[in-house]
């Protein structure tokens, strides 16, 4: 089978490889669509992200779906959790598995990812999926639960006043996040200007370009001049957690989503003393694949509309190229040949899989 797998900066090879057997607790799933996040952007620039660097050949890619080709379950769509928790120490014990010391993750440090045609992964991370979601909706699941949880830390409530500073895919996700939780205000900033367009056609009432701050006053206007209850800083840079830490009202929740392009984040201290601030970090996501999904499945976000380039296998240099580039929003690649099945299993086979639950499967 073919994977690929990053060698050093810039270097990605298309190989051929052993066909992985699952292992006990695992099934293998035939990957259709995998997302390319900012965080692989980091490992594909840097072969590394924060403290973790290359440390051999790397499968890079967490967003992903695919259908199981292996024992009872084969022909059954799934999204794949990328996380895999011991599930057993004090942190999954006390259901914060995504803060377990002992995670592997996919496409991070020495755990292969989803970009490969073939991949055993166990099946308590394997989420089915509705009949009404693609492939692609199913591999966009991760970043919509990636955008619920760092939501979640904020409290956003109705009548909320928001500011998403960075609006790629997953800052977009959380601007549509904030106008469901009935945001009244929503203001966001970018570099880009189709990245702003796409922040207003989700919600966004006011968004600025970034301007070396000079941005800030115009859109503290927007806000009546109180400031937002939640800022979201989601660039990774300091100048967007800086704009956060301004626009934010006295008393006001601000989440760190962004990734730095080196392991450091800066910030103005007697702003954000000044104004009693809480300062939360975000830490990928916790148990959200099942709201993920009634949202998608709702109508309530269209996690499709976020995807702007889907390529084959073959063209992931282009992909790659486009994506780091930020031309677009979303870049997918199709891992496995052959166009994308409408459907799989049917919703009635998806119940009769509930033998093998999938993480977070609470409705509540």
């Amino acid at each position: 089978m073919k994977a690929l797998r990053l060698h050093g900066p810039g270097l990605l090879r298309l190989e051929d490889v052993d066909e992985p057997r699952p292992g006990p607790g695992e099934e293998l799933v035939r990957v259709t669509a995998v997302g390319i996040c900012g965080s692989d952007l980091h490992w594909f620039a840097r072969s590394g992200i924060g403290d973790s660097v290359l440390s051999r050949p790397l499968v890079l890619g967490h967003e992903a779906g695919g259908v199981i080709v292996s024992g009872p379950r084969a022909g059954l769509r799934v999204a794949i959790d990328p996380a895999i928790p011991c599930d057993a120490c004090e942190q999954c014990l006390a259901g914060r598995s995504h803060l377990c010391p002992a995670i592997r993750f996919a496409g991070h440090g020495t755990t292969d990812g989803a970009l490969r045609e073939l991949a055993a992964w166990p099946s308590s991370r394997l989420v089915p999926v509705p009949d009404g979601l693609s492939d692609v909706d199913a591999a966009m699941l991760e970043p919509l639960g990636v955008a619920l949880h760092a939501v979640g830390l904020a409290d956003v409530r109705p009548g909320s006043r928001v500011g998403v500073f960075g609006c790629g895919p997953i800052g977009l996700f959380i601007v549509a996040l904030a106008r469901i939780s009935g945001a009244t205000t929503i203001v966001a900033t970018d570099v880009l200007q189709h990245r702003l367009d796409a922040a207003t056609a989700w919600g966004a009432t006011a968004v600025a370009l970034v301007a070396d701050g000079s941005e800030r006053d115009e859109l503290l206007a927007a806000t009546a001049g109180r400031g937002g209850d939640a800022a979201f800083e989601v660039a990774g840079a300091d100048d967007a957690l800086e704009t956060a830490l301004v626009l934010a009202a006295p008393a006001a929740t601000v989440v760190i989503v962004g990734i730095p392009a080196v392991d450091s984040t800066r910030f103005t201290a007697s702003v954000a003393r000044r104004k009693g601030l809480t300062i939360r970090l975000s830490r990928r996501m916790n148990r959200v694949y099942p709201r993920a999904i009634r949202l998608v499945e709702s109508g309530l976000v269209d996690v499709r509309a976020v995807v702007t380039e889907v390529r084959p296998f073959a063209d992931f240099d282009t992909a790659f190229g486009i994506a780091s580039r930020r031309e677009g929003l979303k870049v997918v690649v199709r891992p496995s040949a052959g166009p994308e099945p409408a459907r799989g299993r049917s919703s009635a086979a998806i119940a009769r899989s509930a033998a093998h639950p999938a993480p977070g499967s609470s409705l509540t």
